[in-house]
């Protein structure tokens, strides 16, 4: 039984995408690499494609980090800090559950992305409930990005 992992979103399958692998033996996260050429404009947020797609236990959620290097050689963030992909995201009807990084460039020029280049790391992560908490009987996901804050 899988439990945790990457896939190829289909609308990547023949782009060469490579799943995201750790680095070293005792890296906690799964690097994670642009989809496509793609260039951050200076003060702008830009969703940059990975073509991936992740699926984990129903009380896990993979954590997305901007890649430290990246980040401070090049003045780039994750807009929202940290990315949260929850469970039930995996293979939703709007997208399939593809992830996209959400980097705003706080520099003052542009910055060229490459296919293939490390943005990010993924962790996966245990999270835990409250008392009362009705576990599995919230409504069912439907959408893709920002679909359960709409209400």
């Amino acid at each position: 039984m899988k439990q945790r992992g990457f896939e190829i979103v289909s609308d990547y399958s023949e782009c060469g995408i490579v799943l995201p692998k750790r680095k070293t033996g005792s890296s906690a996260g799964y690097d994670i690499a642009s989809a496509v050429d793609i260039v951050l404009k200076a003060g702008q947020v830009t969703l940059v494609p990975t073509g991936l797609k992740a699926y984990m236990l129903a009380d896990e959620y993979l954590g997305l980090h901007i890649r430290s290097g990246i980040a401070i050689k090049n003045s780039l963030s994750f807009i929202n800090s940290q990315g949260v992909i929850d469970a039930d995201y995996y293979n939703n009807e709007d997208n399939e559950g593809h992830i996209c990084l959400a980097i705003f460039n706080h520099g003052a020029e542009d910055f060229a992305v490459q296919k293939g280049m490390r943005l990010a790391q993924g962790i996966f992560y245990k999270y835990l409930l409250v008392d009362g908490d009705e576990y599995g009987r919230g409504e069912r996901r439907t959408g893709g990005m920002g679909s359960t804050g709409i209400k």
